[in-house]
Order: structure tokens, then C-alpha cells, then sequence
């Protein structure tokens, strides 16, 4: 942000600096020519020695009252200390002498943004963008950016960020920011076109091909993130974030061969690493090679004990094993780790059902439903587990959970259970709508009740 950022290349520096020293020692500083005591602040400043660029620029007034620059200096050690008020005093007195200099507008936002003022922060960051050498702006819009965000004002940073991009097509911050700031605003659409116009300019940004491919998977578009992630890769065949997003994508596609070697890549190029093996136990276990899997969740809480993703794969292991009631140990440590995870209950649910435990699953199977009463697939498996021991309760359930929760999903069980129950007529009104609003979703009742497809009147309505 600041001229002093870069290290002056002064053949003296090093005898101005031991000079400097000395004098110091003696109290008895001397007088300098004012850009070798300028390298001299600087030096302290940029290596953090903010009391003695402090006393630098203190002697640097005292010598040249009337030069602005020492003021501005002592502002930034000042600030540098966290004298934030003090700072904007003296730097009060610099304005007098030149109120147009970037270096001091910017000193002034940076002081602001120390306080947290960050409207305050704007708006000098914004005077110093109109005055900056565009050159010198790139910095300065990604300062601009981050007062946006933390004034939540995302789009305010997009269109900063933009803006950027525009400026310089290689500010790869600013295209970091971006995505960060899309994703606040869930705003995909948006995000898919900025990355692709800017790749449209610059195909070789394996960064924006990073995070096209994020905002794909965000999106639940796996597809076009894979191929987004495979031309990241194929620009930097290093880049390991791309291998463990590849990952998890090949993970929720069900390709678990393709998964696996985008974990073992990852591990190959960074070493290891705790999530990476847990989500190598997760596809190893998905393909059922349980031994695997348990290996490499065990390798997992070695490098992260605390790691809640892992001990509940070790459960999930154990269940399918056949061993349901060794599972609820590794479940509940996790649960003990992460207690407001649905999933987590849902799966401690299961186990406990497997254990003849049913008043456990039962309030497990409630938690999850309360944590998240839009887990679909907890939802159904809450209503197959009262079907099968309190069908009674089923039709009150669901009733009531559709009274506070607006989901589509829901009315899938009231047309099973009235068909069950002989009510002909009102489980083909429910089917009927339902295929109107939701083809593909209503055709997953052939899914969860198979003995529906020996129903023609259903089957009809759904072709």
C-alpha cells in the first residue's frame, strides 16, 4: 500500500543506519540529509520496529517541519503501535501542508480500518483510488473490497472487485475476493458468468478455472466442475486444491475409483493430511473395502484426534460390519465433537435402530428432524422406522411436521399412507398434483413404497 513497503536500494543505508544508531545510544542525533532519514524510517517500518521509526520520524519533523512526509511516517509508527487516535492528530497536521497526497489518504483509511470505522475507511479508500496512479491501484481496490465485505455490502465489493479485474486482468486477488464475495451472496449465476468472461481473456488462469469450478460444485453442478478442476490441473499440474475439490466431486457423483485418486494425488503433492485420508476412508467405504476404510479413518484422527468427519466413519464402519452396537461408540464421540450436525444424529439414529435401542433412535431420528427439518432422507427414514414400530404415529407425524415445515417431500407419505388405508381418491388427487409440481421427485415414490408399481392408476400418472 505504502512507498515504504519495498526495501530502498540505498548504497548508504547500511553506514546511515549504524550512524543512526550510535547517535542514538548517545542521544545525540545529528543532522541528515532528508531522503537518507526517510530510508532510514522506512527500514524500521517495514521490518516492524515501530518505536525507533517513531523517534526517526520525531527528529525527521524537528529537522524538516515543513515536510509532510515525516508527519505521514510518524502517523504509521504511530498506528503501527496502536496510538490510532494520536496517529490521525499528527497525520491532521500533514493535510495542512498537502491535503492531495495518496500516501496520506491511504494512511488515514488504513487508520480507519484499525478502528473499525470501515464507512469511514471507504470513503478514503475511494479518494485515494481518484488520485492513485492506476498502476498503484490494484492494492487499493482489494483494500476497498475488504471494508465492503465487513460492512456486508457484498455486491458494493463486487463491483469494486470487477473493476479490478478490468484494470488489471492478472489480479488474482481481486479474483479470489470475488468468489468469496459471490458465495456470500449465493449468487452462482452471476459468479459462472464473471469467471467465464474473464476466461474468455485469459484461458491460462488455472485460478479462475479453481473457482469456476467451486462455484459449479456449489451450484451442484459436479460435471462442469470436474471439468472446470481438470483444466486448472492440466495448467498447474501441482495445484492440490484442485485434486481434493476433484475429490469430493468424483465423491457426490458416486465415482469412487476417480475420487480415490484424487485424495491419493492430493497426499502425494502435500504430504499427509487428516481430511484427506478421512475422505478416502469415506470412498474405500462406499465401495465397501472396509478394512480400508478403517485404516485410513484411523490415519485421519492420528494427525486430528478431534476430527468428528472420522470417528463417525469409524461407526459407520463397525454398522456395516455387522456390528452396530461397537458402532455407537465411535458415533457418539463424534456427536460429543460436532453436536449440532443432523447428519450425525441421523446416522446414530440408524445404529441404535440396529440395536433394538428404538426409543434411542427415536429421539436421534427427532434431534436430526429438529437440527434440520429439511433432511429428506432423515425424514423418510423416520417415517419407515414408525411405519414399522408405531404406524399409529405416522399419519400425525407427518401431518404436523407439514404444518411447520412447507416441504414438497412431505406429501409423498400422506399419498402412501392413504392408499394404505383404502383412501383411494385422496392418494390419487396428492400423486396428481404432486407429478404436476415435481415430476422427478414425485417418481421417487416408486423408489422409497417399489410395491406402488403394481398400482397402474400411480404408474399411469406419472409416465
Amino acid at each position: 500500500m505504502f512507498d515504504w513497503e519495498e526495501e530502498p536500494q540505498d548504497g548508504h543505508l547500511s553506514e546511515d543506519l549504524e550512524r543512526f544508531e550510535t547517535q542514538l545510544a548517545q542521544n545525540a542525533v545529528g543532522f541528515y540529509d532528508s531522503d537518507r532519514l526517510e530510508a532510514i524510517i522506512d527500514h524500521y517500518l517495514i521490518n516492524g520496529n515501530y518505536t525507533k521509526s517513531n523517534t526517526a520520524s520525531e527528529i525527521g519533523i524537528q529537522q524538516y517541519p515543513f515536510h509532510a512526509l515525516f508527519f505521514i511516517r510518524k502517523a504509521q509508527a504511530m498506528s503501527g503501535l496502536g496510538q490510532l487516535k494520536e496517529a490521525l492528530n499528527i497525520l491532521a497536521e500533514a493535510e495542512k501542508m498537502d491535503s492531495h497526497s495518496v500516501e496520506l489518504i491511504l494512511t488515514k483509511a488504513a487508520i480507519f480500518s484499525q478502528l473499525r470505522d470501515s464507512k469511514r475507511a471507504v470513503r478514503y479508500f475511494r479518494e485515494a483510488l481518484d488520485l492513485a496512479d492506476s498502476e498503484d491501484k490494484d492494492e487499493i481496490y482489494l483494500d476497498l473490497a475488504s471494508e465492503l465485505e465487513q460492512l456486508r455490502d457484498f455486491s458494493g465489493a463486487i463491483e469494486v472487485l470487477e473493476e479490478a479485474m478490468r484494470l488489471n486482468p492478472k489480479n488474482e486477488g481481486a479474483l479470489y475476493e470475488l468468489a468469496f464475495c459471490f458465495d456470500q451472496l449465493g449468487d452462482y449465476k452471476r459468479a459462472m458468468k464473471s469467471y467465464t468472461d474473464f476466461l474468455d481473456e485469459n484461458p491460462y488462469s488455472f485460478t479462475a478455472w479453481y473457482n469456476l469450478g467451486n462455484t459449479f460444485s456449489k451450484a451442484e453442478n459436479f460435471t462442469d466442475a470436474l471439468n472446470a478442476y481438470e483444466y486448472c490441473v492440466a495448467i498447474n499440474a501441482d495445484f492440490s486444491p484442485a485434486y481434493f475439490n476433484m475429490g469430493n466431486a468424483y465423491l457426490t457423483l458416486e465415482r469412487y475409483h476417480e475420487s480415490i485418486e484424487c485424495f491419493t494425488r492430493c497426499i502425494d503433492l502435500d504430504g499427509d493430511d487428516a481430511l484427506t485420508y478421512c475422505y478416502l476412508g469415506e470412498a474405500n467405504e462406499q465401495l465397501e473395502e472396509l478394512e480400508l476404510a478403517w485404516e485410513f479413518y484411523q490415519k485421519s484422527l492420528t494427525l486430528a484426534p478431534n476430527l468428528a468427519e472420522a470417528w463417525l466413519g469409524l461407526g459407520i464402519v463397525k454398522d456395516l460390519q455387522g456390528k452396530p452396537k461397537e458402532s455407537l461408540h465411535y458415533i457418539e464421540r463424534a456427536l460429543e465433537i460436532e453436536p449440532d450436525m443432523d447428519g450425525y444424529h441421523h446416522v446414530y439414529a440408524g445404529a441404535l435402530e440396529n440395536c433394538d435401542l428404538l426409543e434411542q433412535a427415536e429421539s436421534a431420528y427427532l434431534k436430526c428432524l429438529a437440527l434440520e427439518p429439511n433432511n429428506e432422507d432423515a425424514f423418510f427414514d423416520y417415517v419407515d422406522f414408525l411405519l414399522e414400530h408405531h404406524p399409529t404415529k405416522v399419519r400425525a407425524f407427518v401431518e404436523d411436521y407439514l404444518i411447520h415445515n412447507n416441504t414438497f417431500f412431505a406429501l409423498l407419505p400422506i399419498m402412501y399412507l392413504n392408499w394404505l388405508s383404502g383412501r383411494m381418491e385422496e392418494a390419487t388427487i396428492i400423486i396428481s398434483e404432486c407429478f404436476a409440481k415435481d415430476p422427478e421427485k414425485t417418481k421417487e415414490l416408486f423408489v422409497r413404497y417399489p410395491e406402488l408399481m403394481n398400482v397402474p392408476e400411480f404408474v399411469n400418472l406419472t409416465r
